[in-house]
């Protein structure tokens, strides 16, 4: 079984990061998705997909994928680089709207 590691992004919807910092390990997907005729829903017969392990740090994750015998693909996380910007910026007269 294949599986990927990686750190998630933040979410857009709050400035906080606090589940940003675990490392995520899910299985990738086996099955494709079919989606049901009556209904409209989406599903799969694989139930790994729903299957998502958090960890403290990366060698934590990659151990545990090697204890199991898992093969694994590490996806390093892109760093945000904030710019800083003052509030009285949003009143300066070259500003553009």
């Amino acid at each position: 079984m294949d599986v990927r590691i990686y750190r998630p992004a933040k979410s857009p919807m709050q400035s906080g990061t606090a589940n940003a910092k675990r490392w995520l390990m899910e299985f990738e997907p086996t099955a494709p998705k079919v989606t049901d005729p009556l209904m409209g829903w989406t599903g799969s017969d694989d139930t790994q997909e729903q299957v998502k392990l958090r960890f403290d740090d990366e060698a934590a994750a990659v151990a545990f994928a090697r204890k199991h015998g898992l093969d694994y693909r590490v996806y390093e996380p892109r760093e945000r680089r904030p710019t800083p910007k003052s509030y009285a910026a949003n009143f300066a007269n070259g500003r553009l709207r």
